[in-house]
């Protein structure tokens, strides 16, 4: 088959569907020796850099260059998910399209299999706030029901995919995430050393890591570091990493006042962007890592905690418990007061750490690109045989 696939998301590396994309096609380059794949990349106005795999040349890479840039971004995305794309699929001949993200074209001309991570616009009434917003997801479901074949991340995306869109379980198969080899436990104490004074990290240190809109629930982490006893915070810092950014949008508070309010500035520090080869260090690091998200599509900060052998404090709702299982603490996110019963406990009990850090790592290992690619390719070859 010659197989084309929305690479949108490779200008956009960072986000959680950039990673997933840039390491499913470096797992179906290892494992899928048969098909041809082409990569349909749009050129915006605004240029992005591509994060680009190392790959075969059973992967070809087209660039399409926008035809509404004078409309904004936003018109340029839908332009190139419903007509551009839909172009250069017929242009380059492909048999099956995939769009490893949600927004497939309205138009079904090919067999085609997107990929929802979450449907979390719909979950939370809080991220449909914008009218824009609502107009763009009501065409993505429109179009998602026309999809061939939808891959969902966890048992619990697709429970609400068919809640939600109404699409019938049997066009759904769940394909879990997975993490890097690279995501293992560091034990150099000079590296990890050297990471901390970058970032301004004590030894010893709680972290958070993976985002800062509503749903990350960053206040609620806040509030439970400082139930602590003090004794306890002067032990170990809260370290709150990643970039602040969206800043007064609605979906994105500050909580840096929060901070400031309870006094806490010398004991909960904020990192600002993390450079991609610090996160090993940084998670392998830490005493816990604490995520106590409301609601995942999979989860992939926890997964990456688990796979350096940090214990893991996470969330008992959404997809978390799958991917956390028998491996971590799962607590309810909505209490402050079972967020930090539990982050009090986990500190106070080395031994229990050290347990908890290696059922993390030893379950990790069960999630692999090499096992992603190839339950893709299975999914492609049940689309075609159709």
């Amino acid at each position: 088959m010659r197989i084309g696939i929305n690479a949108l998301f490779l200008q956009k590396p960072a986000t959680g569907s950039g990673q997933h994309l840039f390491h499913l096609l470096r797992g179906l380059d290892a494992y899928d020796r048969e098909n041809e794949y082409v990569l349909l990349s749009p050129r915006f106005r605004r240029a992005y850099t591509m994060s680009f795999p190392q790959l075969s040349d059973r992967f070809q890479n087209v660039e399409v260059v926008s035809a509404l840039a004078r409309l904004g971004e936003n018109a340029e995305k839908v332009w190139w998910e419903q007509v551009g794309l839909v172009g250069a699929s017929w242009k380059e001949h492909i048999d099956l399209l995939h769009c490893p993200y949600w927004a497939n074209p309205m138009v079904g001309v090919f067999p085609t299999v997107i990929t929802i991570h979450d449907v979390i616009q719909f979950v939370l009434p809080q991220y449909r706030w914008r009218k824009m917003s609502r107009m763009y997801y009501w065409l993505v479901s429109r179009a998602a029901r026309r999809a061939s074949a939808i891959i969902a991340v966890s048992e619990c995306s697709k429970r609400d995919i068919v809640r939600i869109l109404g699409i019938p379980p049997e066009r759904i198969f769940v394909i879990g995430n997975a993490v890097d080899e690279s995501f293992r436990p560091i034990t150099d104490s000079w590296q990890m050393a050297a990471v901390r004074e970058r970032y301004g990290i004590e030894p010893n240190y709680v972290l958070y890591f993976g985002g800062f809109d509503l749903r990350k629930n960053v206040h609620r982490t806040i509030q439970a570091y400082v139930r602590l006893p003090a004794e306890v915070r002067q032990q170990y810092q809260l370290v709150i990493a990643g970039r602040l950014h969206l800043l007064g949008h609605p979906l994105y508070p500050d909580p840096r006042p929060l901070v400031r309010e309870l006094g806490q500035e010398e004991r909960i520090i904020f990192t600002g962007q993390i450079r991609e080869q610090d996160k090993v260090a940084l998670y392998s690091g830490a005493a816990v890592f604490l995520f106590p998200s409301l609601y995942e599509g999979f989860g992939m900060p926890v997964l990456e905690a688990m796979a350096c052998g940090t214990p893991v404090i996470s969330s008992n709702l959404s997809a978390l418990p799958e991917v956390v299982g028998d491996a971590g603490v799962l607590v309810d996110p909505y209490s402050v007061e079972a967020i930090s019963q539990a982050l009090a406990e986990e500190l106070s009990n080395p031994a229990r750490r050290r347990e908890l850090g290696e059922r993390a790592r030893e379950r990790s290992s069960g999630f692999s690109w090499r096992e992603v690619a190839e339950k893709t390719v299975q999914v492609y070859q049940r689309v075609a045989q159709r």
